[in-house]
C-alpha cells in the first residue's frame, strides 16, 4: 500500500486541530471552557485512569477490552484537556458592552426581519461557543460579518445556498457580561 495515506479522516468542522478564524470569546463562554476543563482534569481524567490501572492489573492485555476503550477514552480526554488548555491561553474575553450599544458588535443580540415578515433572533459570538439550537452564530460567519457595524433599521444581504436574503434589523441589544443565560 505504498503512497496511501492510512491517516484516520477528520471532520475539519471538529478538529481540534483545525485553527479557529477568530479569538474572541464572551466571558460567559470562557467560564464554560474553564468548567469543562476543571471537570476533565478534576473528575474524567482520574476515573479514567483508575479505570485503566484496575484493567491492566487484570493481566493480559491484548484481549482486554475494557483496558482498550478506557485507555482510548484517557488518551481523547488527555488530548482533550491539553486542546481547552491551550485553546483557553489564546482566547480574548469579551468582558464589557460596546461604546456604542445601538450597533451590532461582537456579543450583540440581534433580531432580524425577513422580506416575507419572518422573524429571527441571532447571537454574534466566538467561534468556541456557537450553538445552532440557541441560534448563536460565530463572529467569522457570512450572515455575522454582515451584521457588524450595522444599525437599528438597517438592511443587510447575505449569500445563502437558495439565493440571497435580505434582512432588516428590527432589535439590537446586549446583555451585561455575566449576566445568565
Amino acid at each position: 500500500m505504498k503512497g496511501r495515506n492510512m491517516t484516520r479522516w477528520r471532520d475539519p468542522a471538529k478538529d481540534p486541530r483545525q485553527e479557529p478564524k477568530s479569538n474572541l470569546i464572551t466571558l460567559e463562554g470562557a467560564e464554560r471552557l474553564r468548567g469543562i476543563l476543571d471537570h476533565l482534569s478534576r473528575v474524567k481524567r482520574p476515573q479514567l485512569s483508575a479505570k485503566v490501572g484496575e484493567a491492566a492489573a487484570l493481566g493480559d492485555r491484548s484481549e482486554n477490552a475494557d483496558y482498550t476503550y478506557n485507555k482510548k477514552e484517557l488518551n481523547r480526554v488527555i488530548g482533550r484537556i491539553r486542546y481547552l488548555t491551550k485553546r483557553l491561553d489564546e482566547l480574548q474575553v469579551v468582558d464589557r458592552l460596546p461604546a456604542d450599544t445601538d450597533r451590532v458588535f461582537f456579543g450583540a443580540f440581534v433580531t432580524l426581519e425577513e422580506e416575507d415578515g419572518e422573524e429571527m433572533s441571532v447571537r454574534i459570538v466566538g467561534h468556541d461557543e456557537t450553538d445552532t439550537s440557541k441560534r448563536w452564530i460565530s463572529v467569522d460567519a457570512p450572515l455575522a460579518k454582515a451584521l457588524l457595524g450595522k444599525s437599528l433599521d438597517d438592511e443587510v444581504t447575505v449569500a445563502a445556498p437558495g439565493g440571497e436574503t435580505t434582512w432588516l434589523i428590527t432589535d439590537i441589544h446586549y446583555r451585561t457580561p455575566g449576566q445568565n443565560t
